[in-house]
């Protein structure tokens, strides 16, 4: 088992040892081929010279004995014929044992030849691939508690060098992502815990208390009933928030513009109550997404500009196209917002007044933000001078199927 364990553990090793071989052994079997063709070529040239020359020699050789040319009808005599002949065969079958055994010879060579380069295939992968064994061993050491660990592998910029940059990159992002999962799941404990403190406490009183009267009793419930609705409310915005992070699964053509109107006539009674103004342009645009999502991204844009004012404060909000993009904006007066919050504030659980007890939980803007990514649209919130935000949503436009410039009507309060 431990065998066929490394085997399988180099198989990558092992195919590129094989790879090395045969291609020099197909490499030298054509140089030999085509060495051996050359040969012969050469070998048939000379032979068929011999052969003309044998046919005249003996004539030749008794004209420049004599000193003088013999008559063409004079031959030699068949003894000299024979010899002639012998030793010309002689010859043929000396250059042939000479091919086979320059064959034989060869092909051992090669051979020998093919186990070297093998050989040194096996080393010279194992050389490359060393670092692959490396990185393979430090990733398997790196683990949920020590994400914080790197390949950092030093070298010339290669495509292993490439690799181990990448896989160091991943770690870096999945380590982040786990510290935000971590932080999120603490604070949503800690949003958690406070409503059912309350709620125990309030129980406890009304059974402790020997002079619990009904209406005591009813105003705990109505106590009860709005720490009840609170915590409804934060879990509903976790929901949302875990399934802006999921994705799209089947986007659609949205009216943005009809969303926005929708939103703002249902916090026109809210708006009454907390004597805001609000003003709105919204202009027909379409996006692609999801509905209730974007209606969600602009119902919490809309209601953080109103939980976060002053009374007789002012909220403008304004859909339309820029360039070959749609936008959504709201802008909203209120508190003044200090510029290194502006960042934490689309963090989950961030709030400027963490004291306040009005139902909201910081989950707002972070909601915004995830949608916002989700539907590839540019998230923008800037701090005004004077007090509130300014908050710019960017969405790849769409043309709406109806009159360029027309403007949706939509109550001011």
């Amino acid at each position: 088992m431990g065998l066929l364990s490394q085997i399988s553990g180099m198989r990558v090793r092992l195919r590129l040892t094989l790879v090395y071989g045969v291609l020099f052994l197909l490499s030298g079997a054509v140089l030999l081929a085509i060495t051996y063709l050359l040969v012969a070529h050469s070998r048939t040239n000379v032979a068929m010279s011999t052969h003309s020359t044998s046919r005249f020699g003996g004539q030749q050789s008794v004209s420049v004995f004599l000193g003088k040319t013999l008559p063409a009808d004079v031959r030699m005599p068949e003894a000299e014929r024979r010899i002639t002949e012998a030793v010309q065969e002689q010859a043929v079958q000396q250059q042939e044992a000479i091919m086979h055994q320059l064959l034989v010879q060869s092909c051992v060579a090669l051979a020998l030849m093919s186990i070297i380069a093998a050989a040194l295939g096996w080393l010279v992968a194992g050389r490359v691939l060393r670092p692959l064994q490396t990185m393979t061993d430090s990733i398997q050491s790196i683990s949920a508690r020590n994400l914080h660990e790197r390949l950092a592998v030093a070298g010339p910029r290669d495509e292993l060098k490439n690799l181990a940059d990448t896989v160091d990159g991943l770690l870096g992002r999945l380590d982040a992502a786990l510290d935000s999962h971590k932080r999120f799941v603490a604070n949503a404990a800690h949003e958690l815990r406070t409503p059912l403190t309350l709620e125990h406490a309030l129980l406890e009183e009304a059974v402790i208390d020997p002079d619990t009267t009904v209406e005591s009793f009813r105003a705990q419930f109505e106590e009860l009933m709005v720490v009840n609705e609170q915590q409804a409310r934060l879990l509903e915005s976790l929901l949302v928030l875990a399934t802006s992070e999921r994705g799209l699964d089947r986007p659609e053509n949205v009216d943005l513009s009809g969303l926005t109107g929708d939103v703002l006539r249902a916090a026109e009674p809210e708006a009454r109550r907390r004597d805001l103004v609000v003003a709105a342009e919204v202009r027909p645009v379409r996006v692609t997404g999801d509905p209730i999502l974007v209606e969600r991204l602009v119902a919490n844009l809309v209601d953080n500009a109103m939980s976060y004012n002053v009374p007789g404060g002012r909220v403008d909000v304004a859909t339309g196209t820029e360039g070959a993009r749609s936008f959504l904006s709201v802008t909203n007066t209120g508190p003044p917002v200090p510029a290194e919050m502006v960042d934490r504030l689309l963090s989950p659980f961030q709030r400027l007044d963490r004291t306040a007890d009005d139902g909201h939980h910081g989950l707002g803007l972070s909601i915004v933000q995830s949608i916002a990514a989700v539907h590839s649209a540019d998230l923008t919130v800037r701090a005004r001078p004077d007090g509130g935000l300014a908050i710019r949503v960017l969405f790849p436009a769409e043309e709406m199927p109806s009159k360029s410039g027309q403007t949706i009507s939509v109550p001011v309060v």
